[in-house]
C-alpha cells in the first residue's frame, strides 16, 4: 500500500510582492520545501477566477484561470511593462492578508497595460510588431483553437460583463442575456480588443501554470485540485449554456441549490447556484460533464470534487426562496456518471468529499466508485467510540485531514473546545500538554491507517484562528490569510519529513 503525505495550501495564500500569492519564484520555493520535507502532495483551492465574496467555489467559469495568479515579474522580464510602472501599482501592503479590492482595481489595470505592451494586442506598437514575434503569436493563436470550445464565451462574457460595469448578466440587455445572434456580433465587433485582452489573460494562465506543474511533477509534488459541484450563478458557463440547467424559456432558474434545515440551521443553507438538468446531461453522455473532467486532469494530478453527495440526490429550492425551507430532495445521476467518466477519461484519480450527513445510498454511491473519502479529525471527538471520524474506524482507502479550508485551524479548534470535549481529544490523542496538542493531532493524522494524509500549513506552523481560510455561510474575511516570507524554515522541513519517514508516508 502506498502511503503518502502532503500539504493543504490555496495559491492565493503564498508569499509574493504583489498583494496576493502567483505563480511566482515563491510558488517554486514552497515546491521545494514540500521535497524536502518529504511530501508528495500539494493540495490547492479551485484556480478559477472569483467573483462576488472572492469565493474559489464561486467563479465566472469552471474552465478559465484567475488572472491574480498570473506572476507579475514575468510580465516584467518579458518586456511587457516596466519595473518602474508596474510599482506604481497598489496591491495592498499587508504581507498577512490579501486585500481584494486593491487587488481587484490594480491587478486587471497591470495586465491591461501589460497586454498593451505586448506583441498579442491587436494592434501591436513597433516594437512589438516585427516578424520575430510571429512564433509567440502562433502560440497565442494555437491556444486559442486549442480552447475554442470555451475560451471565446468566456472572453465575450467578461468583455460585455465590463462593458456594463460587472454587472451580473441576468440583468444585461435582454438580446446580449439570450445569446441573439444580432446582438453576439454587434458586442463582438464593438469589444473585440477587450475580447482578445481576457483571451491573452487565460494563456498566460495556462502557461505559468503549466510551468510550474511541471516543475512540482519533477520533484516528485503531485497536484490535488478542487472543483465545485456547482457552477455560479453569474457565470460564462449559465450563461453560454442554459440548455445544461434548470432554466426557462425566458432564461431564469425554475430551482437553485441549497441543503435542508439541519442542527445547524433551522432554515437550511441557500446558495443560489443553477441546478444541472441532469436527464439533458445523460442524453448526451455528459459531454459537459466529461470536457469539465478532462479540463480539471489537465490542471491537476488529482482531483477532489466538492459536494459529492449531490450526485446521489440534491436539494433543490424554488428560484426565488428566501430560505432553502421549501426544497425538495431529487434523485441526481449516481454511479452511470461516473461509469462513463471511467469510460471516456480511463481510470483517473478522484477524491469524494464525502463530508456531512450522508445516507446509506451516498455511502453506496462513493464505494461502488472506489474513490476514497474524506475524515477531519475536527469532527472525531464528540464523544461516540463509533464516530467514523475517528481513526481507529477510518479504512485504508480514505484521505485524512487535521483540518479543511472551511476548518478552525487546530490550534484554534483546540483552544475553543469545551472542557469535556478536550478532555476526551486529550486522552485519545494522548496529549499531555496543550503546548504541543496541535503536533500531538497532526501525529494521529500520519500515524492512521488512512492511504493519504493532507495537513493545512497553518497547522504544522501552529498557527491559531487567526490563520483560519474560510468561515462558512459568512461574508468578509475569508480567504485572506497568507503566508509571511521566512515562516517555512529548514527546522520545519525536517520535522515534517521526520513524521513522514515515522509513519512510512515519505515520497519517493
Amino acid at each position: 500500500m502506498n502511503r503518502r503525505c502532503g500539504v493543504l495550501l490555496p495559491v492565493a495564500s503564498l508569499p509574493s510582492r504583489y498583494g496576493i500569492g502567483c505563480f511566482s519564484k515563491e510558488a517554486y520555493d514552497f515546491v521545494d520545501f514540500l521535497a524536502e520535507a518529504g511530501q508528495t502532495y500539494w493540495q490547492i483551492l479551485p484556480l478559477g477566477p472569483t467573483g462576488y465574496g472572492d469565493s474559489p467555489y464561486q467563479s465566472f467559469s469552471t474552465f478559465a484561470g484567475n488572472p491574480y495568479f498570473i506572476d507579475p515579474e514575468a510580465m516584467i522580464e518579458a518586456g511587457y511593462i516596466d519595473r518602474e510602472s508596474a510599482e506604481r501599482f497598489d496591491f495592498g501592503k499587508e504581507p498577512r492578508t490579501v486585500d481584494y479590492e486593491k487587488i481587484y482595481r490594480s491587478r486587471y489595470a497591470f495586465l491591461r497595460r501589460s497586454y498593451v505592451g505586448s506583441p498579442f494586442c491587436l494592434h501591436p506598437g513597433e516594437k512589438w510588431a516585427g516578424k520575430e514575434y510571429d512564433h509567440e503569436r502562433k502560440e497565442f493563436e494555437d491556444f486559442r483553437a486549442k480552447n475554442s470550445d470555451w475560451l471565446p464565451d468566456f472572453a465575450l462574457f467578461s468583455a460585455v460583463k465590463e462593458h456594463y460595469d460587472g454587472l451580473m448578466f441576468m440583468v444585461w440587455p435582454e438580446d446580449i442575456r439570450l445569446r441573439k445572434k444580432a446582438a453576439m456580433d454587434h458586442y463582438r465587433t464593438m469589444l473585440d480588443e477587450e475580447i482578445r485582452f481576457y483571451e491573452f489573460l487565460q494563456y498566460l494562465f495556462a502557461a505559468q501554470w503549466k510551468k510550474l506543474k511541471e516543475y512540482a511533477n519533477k520533484k516528485g509534488i503531485r497536484i490535488i485540485g478542487d472543483i465545485p459541484i456547482y457552477v455560479a450563478f453569474d457565470s460564462a458557463d449559465t450563461w453560454s449554456h442554459p440548455e445544461l440547467f434548470e432554466f426557462d424559456e425566458k432564461g431564469f432558474p425554475t430551482v437553485v441549490a441549497g441543503v435542508p434545515p439541519d442542527a445547524f440551521s433551522a432554515t437550511g443553507q441557500l446558495w443560489g447556484n443553477p441546478i444541472y438538468r441532469w436527464e439533458y446531461h445523460k442524453k448526451t453522455g455528459y459531454e459537459w460533464w466529461i470536457r469539465r473532467l478532462a479540463q480539471m486532469f489537465r490542471l491537476y494530478d488529482v482531483v477532489r470534487i466538492d459536494h459529492f453527495r449531490g450526485f446521489d440526490e440534491y436539494w433543490a429550492v424554488p428560484y426565488g426562496s428566501d430560505t432553502a425551507m421549501d426544497g425538495e430532495w431529487r434523485k441526481g445521476p449516481g454511479y452511470d456518471l461516473f461509469a462513463t467518466v471511467k469510460e471516456k477519461l480511463g481510470k483517473r484519480e478522484i477524491i469524494a468529499e464525502d463530508l456531512g450527513y450522508l445516507t446509506k445510498s451516498v455511502l453506496r454511491l462513493v464505494k461502488k466508485t472506489g474513490y476514497p473519502g474524506m475524515k477531519v479529525l475536527q469532527f472525531a471527538f464528540e464523544g461516540d467510540p463509533d464516530n467514523e471520524y475517528l481513526p481507529h474506524n477510518y479504512p485504508t482507502n480514505a484521505i485524512v485531514y487535521t483540518g479543511t479550508h472551511d476548518n478552525d485551524t487546530t490550534r484554534g479548534w483546540f483552544t475553543t473546545a469545551d472542557r469535556k470535549q478536550r478532555k476526551f481529544i486529550k486522552q485519545y490523542a494522548d496529549i499531555h500538554s496543550s503546548r504541543t496538542a496541535t503536533w500531538d493531532l497532526i501525529r494521529l493524522a500520519m500515524r492512521s491507517v488512512a492511504g493519504t494524509a493532507i495537513i493545512p500549513i497553518q497547522d504544522y506552523l501552529d498557527i491559531g484562528s487567526e490563520g483560519r481560510i474560510n468561515t462558512p455561510s459568512t461574508l468578509g474575511g475569508n480567504w485572506c490569510w497568507r503566508l509571511l516570507p521566512g515562516e517555512l524554515t529548514p527546522d520545519l522541513a525536517a520535522s515534517m519529513r521526520e513524521f513522514a519517514e515515522v509513519y512510512g508516508r515519505i515520497g519517493k
